[in-house]
């Protein structure tokens, strides 16, 4: 058994030098560096021992070997300049060939170390919620840290997502597949491949390529949270993105109706909105499902929460409405921000302020759950007719957890600046926490 795992050592060192690899070169230099390096130690030790024998045979041979007829200064340029020139080539080069596969292209290897060692040692973050408001919360988080975290409503019922879990019977794909592809480290042809929506195709009309191959992972696995896991690594993924319950659940909510006294119920996510009425309250059936415990672990060892931006009952609520996982972020020490929407959402929000985002929110949850209210102050550009800007009104501003800071992305009115916003949520982590955070 030895000899072989000896042998098995020498066949994995020598695939070093499969053709190809471009690491021979540079191996072979360094080793030549390092040679000549002990060359020129070992005639240093000898001019030492020349000095102690009175041999004259041995005196001759000792002078050419250490080739004393050269003048000293180019001894030491042979043997120490060249030879430890060599094998810092050498050494350098090839930690540049081991790494090429994984550098982008145009930057510098030190500046990519540099900022990879950055974002490892960044604070834990927890982010909740679904829809295009975290994938884009998540975009610009990245830039900061490599230890994220995202917590993803399972709620979803329309479109591929809820096609997929009527007919499969797996949890919607939709908002996990948009969070993996934010925290991909790669975000151009296999991402985009991910992101890909199928149209005019019979049976595939409306899918996305990502939806179904986390679904065909989840068959292969046996388990959606792997298939979830390996979907990360595929894409490159730092970071991870959890459902907030493995749990079959449906989002239940009371509507009021602008021309009926009662209110009405509606069964099903992708319904809520469509209700054209205000929604007075949403829960979950079943309303004990347990949360995914790696979601608890994460709530408790984070640095940092951040709950939205996201549709406020279709999004946010879903996840924080699982009773583990709303315990457990109430529980945890982590600074807790509230990142309100920048617009009002039509069958949801209409005319809603950030006071009124804040004060649902606490009315389903329990109230001072939140360290700190961001709201956005810039209400520059056109929006769509539908909606209007959520604002910090009189009520809000009363609230002494309000920060206001400009969020908008000024090519898209109406949407989130994922680095304005990853920014100044930094900003307030690490003014809050002070420099140990650092």
């Amino acid at each position: 058994m030895p000899r072989f795992s000896h042998f098995y050592r020498l066949r994995r060192f020598l695939r070093w030098f499969t053709p190809g690899l471009g690491v021979k070169r540079w191996f072979l230099l360094a080793l030549t560096g390092m040679t000549l390096l002990g060359v020129g130690l070992a005639l240093l030790l000898l001019d030492l021992y020349r000095m102690e024998t009175t041999n004259p045979t041995l005196l001759t041979l000792l002078s050419y070997a250490s080739l004393r007829f050269l003048p000293r200064w180019m001894r030491v340029v042979v043997f120490g300049g060249l030879g430890l020139g060599m094998f810092a080539l050498g050494i350098w080069e090839l930690n540049r060939a081991l790494m090429r596969p994984f550098m982008r292209p145009g930057a510098h290897i030190v500046e990519q170390l540099a900022d990879y060692r950055r974002r490892g040692r960044g604070p834990r973050v927890t982010a909740i919620g679904g829809g295009h408001g975290l994938s884009t919360l998540l975009r610009g988080l990245k830039e900061h840290t490599h230890n994220l975290t995202a917590i993803v409503t399972v709620a979803d019922d329309g479109g591929s997502s809820g096609r997929l879990r009527e007919s499969l019977g797996i949890l919607p794909p939709g908002d996990i597949r948009n969070c993996l592809a934010a925290l991909s480290n790669d975000e151009a042809l296999l991402t985009q491949l991910f992101q890909y929506r199928f149209s005019g195709a019979p049976g595939l009309d409306g899918h996305s390529f990502g939806n179904l191959f986390i679904s065909a992972l989840s068959d292969l696995t046996g388990s959606f949270e792997e298939a979830v896991a390996e979907s990360g690594r595929v894409l490159s993924v730092h970071g991870r993105v959890l459902p907030a319950t493995l749990h079959d659940v449906k989002l239940v909510a009371d509507v009021r109706l602008p021309y009926l006294v009662n209110e009405v119920r509606v069964e099903g996510e992708s319904r809520i909105p469509k209700a054209s009425g205000r929604v007075r309250r949403v829960w979950l059936e079943p309303n004990d499902a347990p949360a995914f415990p790696p979601v608890i672990q994460a709530l408790l060892n984070a640095d940092l929460i951040l709950v939205g931006p996201g549709s406020l009952y279709t999004s946010l609520l879903p996840s924080l409405l699982v009773h583990d996982l709303s315990a457990a972020l109430r529980a945890s020490q982590a600074l807790k921000i509230f990142v309100c929407n920048l617009t009002t959402q039509a069958g949801e929000t209409e005319s809603y302020s950030c006071y009124d985002h804040v004060r649902a929110l606490e009315e389903h949850v329990g109230e001072d759950l939140f360290d700190i209210v961001l709201c956005n102050d810039n209400y520059e550009g056109r929006l769509a007719k539908s909606v209007q800007w959520v604002q910090a009104d009189p009520l809000s501003r009363r609230d002494a957890r309000l920060y206001t800071a400009d969020l908008v992305d000024p090519e898209q009115p109406g949407h989130h600046d994922s680095a304005k916003l990853a920014q100044v949520i930094m900003d307030l982590f690490y003014e809050r926490t002070g420099p140990l955070a650092n």
